[in-house]
């Protein structure tokens, strides 16, 4: 990535991210990687014997970079929790990481922050990724989660444990918490993790235990999430300090009076749900996981619309990582969800992928508008997000991609390549009962084989098929 002296974006629909109406037929004139000036003619603000790269943005949109706050670069877009924490080696598992990244930038995702993932590749790819040596968006990056053993993260039986390639940690004593976050600050990281229950049906930290960890974060200069489903964790989160806090599903309406006094941003981080539940059967998700899903986002709704209406800071977030939520694939469709499952209009989605969620960079005033002094990461977009926020879905509406004031590149037949980690060594998602084979066929295969996309016609032909070879069916002499 070269960054040229002066960039001119010019003619474009403005859609600064302030809050403000478009400005149509505006330039965007950026010197080095910080905006000079948003405005007409502004040709004259550039010395004479300036060298300047130009981007015709004629009937585009010039928008901020997109920022995603949960986005996980560890997990190789895995099938299963195990692929996550057991296969694949720390030297691939970074590799990898690395490789996805410029998936995640090329879909107009300018900067993330993982919260939580394998060893300290985070760490590592931020670093690479800042000094140019790969392609990617601007990071943040935790360390292993911490969990109790009632929190996420913890799920083996207690004889396999947490493993060392686990992307969380357990510590169940304060004194544990304290050792683990001197140790992860000790090695860079930006944030600490929490990882609260699974859930939200019961609260796995104490208050206090919340308390002491935020205190020794901040104290050493770091920031502090939590994966917080319940109300009764939200609250605790939001009383210790906690600096924005992830999901948020059910909350009471003291909670959420709480969080939006203390205007702790709220990253709900719908696509993982919504995904499964729209789309699982299409990719095979088990069905009781689906329907999970969907009643999950049934309750959520409701609770996100009353925070919503109270003054709630969003963010956005997607958890990217999963084999449901491919890299660089699903990252703007959090936007829409925002919309359709917390009353959002689209101006405020647009500022939750942008200003609002500059806080999780550390860069809350530098980054996430189109002004004058901040920095230089802008997407070129054809269409117009705020009639219809979808056109930021499809990648091949972002036009150009331009981070720290340089446009960027990508060779799209690379990038269209899939990598993911080792994988389970997985039989099938269901059973081969009895009765899934002679009972009532065309239904029980089309639960059996979800991810085949037949319709019910060719799930009763494949029925009839099998039939009809069994019958025909010679055993040898």
């Amino acid at each position: 990535m070269r960054r040229t002296e002066w960039l001119l974006v010019e003619n474009g629909n403005v859609l600064d991210a302030t809050g403000s109406p478009v400005q149509p037929e505006t330039s965007v004139l950026v010197q080095g990687d910080r905006i000079v000036a948003v405005g007409r003619d502004l040709d004259g603000r550039v010395p004479r014997d300036a060298s300047v790269t130009r981007i015709d943005a004629t009937g585009k949109t010039v928008m901020p970079g997109m920022i995603d706050a949960h986005c996980h670069m560890t997990y190789g877009e895995s099938r299963s929790e195990e692929e996550i924490d057991l296969y694949t080696s720390p030297e691939s598992r970074t590799l990898k990481a690395a490789f996805h990244a410029q998936k995640v930038l090329r879909a107009g995702v300018t900067s993330i922050s993982q919260p939580g993932g394998s060893y300290y590749i985070g760490v590592g790819l931020r670093d690479a990724i800042k000094d140019g040596m790969i392609q990617g968006p601007r990071m943040t990056a935790a360390g292993r989660y911490i969990t109790t053993s009632n929190g996420l993260t913890d799920w083996y039986p207690d004889s396999v444990g947490v493993p060392e390639g686990s992307i969380g940690i357990l510590a169940n004593t304060p004194m544990e918490m304290i050792s683990e976050i001197r140790h992860q600050v000790k090695n860079g990281v930006d944030l600490i993790k929490l990882a609260d229950s699974p859930f939200g049906d019961y609260q796995s930290f104490t208050n206090d235990e919340m308390k002491i960890v935020t205190d020794l974060a901040h104290q050493l200069g770091k920031k502090v999430t939590i994966h917080a489903r319940g109300s009764a964790e939200v609250g605790a989160a939001v009383d210790a300090g906690i600096d924005w806090i992830m999901h948020g599903n059910q909350m009471t309406d003291d909670v959420i009076e709480r969080l939006a006094e203390s205007r702790t941003p709220l990253v709900p981080t719908l696509l993982l749900l919504a995904n499964v539940a729209d789309w699982g059967r299409r990719a095979g998700a088990p069905i009781p996981l689906v329907d999970a899903m969907a009643r999950a986002l049934d309750k959520t709704a409701p609770t996100l619309h009353r925070a919503h209406e109270a003054g709630v800071v969003f963010v956005t977030g997607t958890d990217s990582g999963f084999s449901v939520t491919p890299y660089g694939e699903w990252h703007a469709r959090e936007l829409e969800l925002l919309m359709d499952y917390a009353g959002l209009s689209a101006m405020e989605a647009v500022q939750a992928a942008t200003t609002n969620a500059a806080v999780t960079l550390n860069l809350d005033g530098q980054l996430g508008t189109l002004e004058g002094g901040m920095i230089a990461d802008i997407i070129v977009v054809d269409g117009d997000p705020l009639q219809n926020i979808r056109v930021l879905q499809d990648k091949r509406n972002i036009l150009a991609v331009i981070q720290d004031g340089a446009p960027v590149s990508f060779d799209e037949q690379m990038l269209a390549r899939r990598w993911p980690h080792d994988r389970g060594q997985t039989y099938s998602t269901s059973d081969i009962t009895y009765d899934l084979i002679y009972g009532d066929g065309a239904e029980e295969l089309a639960e059996a084989a979800p991810g085949m996309g037949w319709d019910r016609d060719e799930q009763a032909d494949v029925v009839s098929t099998v039939r009809r070879r069994e019958a025909n069916a010679v055993m040898p002499d």
